[in-house]
């Protein structure tokens, strides 16, 4: 078994809620194999309250979990991308960065739930699908052989994982 570790990058507008979600997530379900991370085109400098709440209630860290701006991962020291994962909606108008370079990339689009209007049991049951699209999307990433396929199948493999339940409207892929 390779002692490999993969950097993940989950891309969204504001790292407020999906990204971060995604991000914790991986933190947990990526154990040794994986260090995640989360970055915005246009960061708002908070984390959703709604989203530490769903992660803590389900037993994912909260620790470190902040809103920042994707330019970090773009400095000469920043860690070195294998995999980038857009999770914006951009069926709703979002601008989803586009990441230059090499890592394998893919949409994962969900609906933004911090967009929720309604009571707080109402936001809350909207982070808590949000968090269970994107737990499915990152257990199946978890899962694949990531050492025995070549790069388009796993190409393909990402982008079908992004097509699963909770899915929004892709956008064109940069593998």
């Amino acid at each position: 078994m390779s002692d490999r570790v993969y950097n993940v990058l989950f891309l969204c507008t504001g790292n407020t809620a999906r990204s971060i979600l995604a991000e914790s997530i991986l933190r947990k379900e990526g154990r040794a194999r994986f260090r995640a991370f989360s970055a915005g085109s246009q960061p708002k400098g908070t984390v959703n309250p709604f989203a530490v709440k769903v992660l803590a209630s389900l037993g994912y860290p909260t620790d470190d979990l902040r809103s920042k701006s994707w330019e970090e991962f773009a400095r000469s020291d920043a860690p070195v991308m294998d995999f980038v994962f857009t999770v914006c909606d951009n069926a709703a108008g979002e601008s989803c960065p586009v990441w230059p370079g090499q890592p394998m990339t893919a949409h994962w689009g969900i609906e933004d739930p911090a967009e929720t209007v309604g009571s707080d049991i109402e936001k809350e049951a909207a982070f808590v699908a949000a968090f269970r699209f994107l737990k499915n999307r990152i257990v199946a990433f978890t899962s694949l052989p990531l050492r025995g396929i070549d790069r388009l199948s796993l190409g393909t493999k990402l982008r079908d994982i992004g097509r699963s339940e909770g899915a929004t409207a892709s956008r064109p892929e940069v593998a």
